[in-house]
């Protein structure tokens, strides 16, 4: 199988419109780990991603005839700039269909290089199916965004590059996968050649697809995926791909969306430039790596795969970046109801920079405050001052790992509902446009009373409620039977501790 592709990969016509991309040494990451990182600089193509050498390999080996009947493709942004600028390059119409939920920066940059653009649905299969139905109305040719041969051997040039400018002379290369094009493209290529250079892909653990159809032996179709690294953001990987990563990709790791955001920091620190989830993946694969493996003195490629990240997605990376980095932690605390009791509190607390501190009034014996704060020292200190607090006869939780605290409850005001019955609390996601809130709530209906609304929007493309409604015993089973009708992805978080301490009944 392998020595087709490489001839592909070798003939791949990607150079009219590509660099070869840097491969630089991240200083700071790499002390850090006691690990030589490089960063393999795709994020500084013109389109900020390595998706124009597969898109233009593709486009450039249609036939004369099928390249003027124009092309389309269905992308959430990186591969649609792909095939818009090589399209422009043949001379040749395009049409880019893009999920609503597309950030504007991409839609628009797709604009820019004169494609047309199609919004349809909430995600890339809606998008695709989508495409391939105007592919068939208009007579296009469908440019597949990974399970493509020519597709796979255009991605496969960055592991080329990577081994002329490494000589060889690395230990493993870290790749993200989506559908799985770039990691096929370069696994095939490194282990024709050094078969000793270990390949390993970076998925999110809520958009695994790759790395369950490799468990389950056979390609899988996942229920729904996580969209925070939205270049990723695939519920089934290709036939092709899934073929390639089987026989040449060593492993998979799974990353969450702490510590993406914690990776974006690492890579703008060495690098001052801004990459996209999505392109953070292999740094924090190559942190979960040598966390596992304990090692040093080893030499370590990541591929920063794109860079087209939406401004205002920029304040939930900085929130959750020192929690993935275990720079921050968060504690609920409880103190006594008594004058002075926050400044014995601080005085145990000690000398540590306070990032958050939420606290309400309550006429009882106890107070409960949400309080957060940096780390030197990662979970070994989060570990003493826990300890530290438990000794002074404080009750103590740590919320740092827990999702409504994150997401929610540190940004909340208020406090526990005396009084109020049969209360249910649900985590719901919905797509982030105009009027998406309002349909939201007329899809909750007013059958039930909503007791509790929170919600904020994070620069991301789904929108986050947290709502508390009250649902008597009765009427649960009907109430279950609406829910599930909504589509809307939802979880239950009735249990959740730290809704019990601050928000519950």
């Amino acid at each position: 199988m392998a020595s087709p592709y490489i001839e592909r990969i070798l003939k791949a016509r990607v150079y009219e419109v590509a660099v070869e991309s840097p491969l630089e040494e991240a200083g700071r990451l790499s002390r850090r780990l006691n690990n030589q990182v490089l960063l393999k600089r795709e994020d500084l193509q013109s389109v900020f991603s390595f998706k124009l050498r597969g898109a233009y390999n593709r486009i450039a080996n249609l036939s004369a005839e099928n390249a003027g009947r124009g092309a389309v493709c269905a992308s959430a942004g990186n591969h649609a700039q792909g095939v818009a600028l090589a399209a422009r390059r043949r001379g040749i119409p395009a049409v880019i269909v893009m999920p609503q939920t597309t950030p504007q920066i991409k839609v628009q940059a797709v604009q820019d290089l004169g494609a047309e653009v199609v919004l349809h649905g909430d995600d890339y299969d809606s998008a695709y199916d989508r495409a391939l139905t105007l592919a068939r109305e208009r007579d296009l040719t469908f440019v597949h965004p990974f399970d493509d041969p020519d597709v796979i051997a255009g991605q496969g040039t960055v592991g080329v590059e990577i081994l002329r400018q490494t000589g060889g002379h690395v230990d493993a290369i870290f790749v993200p996968i989506g559908g799985g094009g770039l990691i096929a493209g370069i696994a095939v290529y490194v282990k024709y050649l050094y078969p000793n250079v270990r390949v390993i892909g970076v998925e999110p653990e809520d958009a695994a697809s790759m790395y369950e159809s490799l468990r389950a032996g056979k390609r899988v179709t996942l229920d729904r995926v996580g969209i925070f690294a939205d270049g990723v953001a695939v519920k089934r990987v290709g036939e092709e791909t899934f073929a390639l990563c089987r026989s040449y990709v060593d492993e998979i790791l799974l990353v969450d969306t702490d510590e993406i955001c914690a990776a974006i920091q690492d890579v703008f620190e060495d690098t001052r430039s801004i990459v996209e989830p999505a392109g953070a993946l292999a740094v924090a694969g190559v942190k979960k790596y040598v966390a596992r493996e304990n090692c040093g003195g080893k030499r370590f490629v990541a591929v920063n795969s794109g860079a087209n990240m939406n401004f205002d997605r920029l304040r939930h990376v900085a929130e959750r970046a020192d929690l993935g980095a275990g720079r921050e932690a968060l504690l609920s605390v409880v103190i006594p109801e008594v004058p002075g009791s926050f400044l014995r509190f601080c005085e145990t607390f000690g000398q540590r920079n306070v990032t958050e501190f939420n606290y309400r009034y309550e006429a009882a014996q106890a107070a409960q405050i949400f309080v957060g704060f940096n780390l030197s020292r990662g979970g070994t200190e989060r570990r003493e001052v826990v300890q530290a607090l438990r000794a002074a006869d404080y009750t103590v939780t740590d919320v740092s790992d827990n999702e409504v605290a994150k997401l929610h409850v540190r940004y909340m005001i208020g406090g526990h509902a005396r009084g109020l019955q049969n209360e249910l609390l649900y985590r719901f996601e919905f797509p982030e446009r105009p009027g998406a809130m309002l349909k939201f709530l007329r899809a909750i209906g007013s059958r039930w009373n909503i007791s509790l609304f929170h919600y904020r929007n994070h620069g991301s493309d789904y929108g986050r409620v947290l709502a508390g409604i009250q649902v008597p015993e009765a009427e649960r089973a009907d109430f279950m039977l609406h829910l599930n009708e909504l589509h809307y992805a939802y979880v239950e978080e009735t249990d959740n501790p730290a809704y019990k301490l601050f928000l519950g009944a």
